[in-house]
């Protein structure tokens, strides 16, 4: 990925990968490589979470909670905050009530 890249993540994603302050934690080039991931995976997930729900396994807000318990275990393709941003944007593209989530901030190092 360039830095002429036209893709530009939205203030939420953003908001994952930036301190308090709102000084980015990661090369720009970087952000939209994680963007891209994430709305991918949100997106995929999406469907698989209409086929759980229309099964009659859960509620949607249990299907989300469920998607998230997995994207937070050890050797998620994504972070712990980023796996909050997918289910958030899952919600989203689904027209669900977003779940409660725990909030994690980002600190510098």
């Amino acid at each position: 990925m360039d830095e002429t890249s036209q893709i530009q993540p939205p203030p939420s994603f953003v908001e994952v990968h930036s301190h308090k302050s709102g000084k980015l934690l990661l090369p720009k080039t970087e952000l939209v490589a994680r963007y891209e991931l994430c709305e991918d995976l949100a997106s995929h997930l999406s469907e698989q979470a209409q086929m759980l729900y229309h099964s009659g396994n859960a509620s949607e807000e249990g299907v989300l909670l469920g998607m998230h318990a997995a994207l937070c275990t050890e050797g998620s393709v994504v972070a712990p905050p980023e796996a909050r941003w997918v289910v958030l944007r899952m919600a989203e593209l689904l027209e669900w009530r977003a779940p409660l989530l725990s909030h994690h901030i980002p600190q510098e190092d």
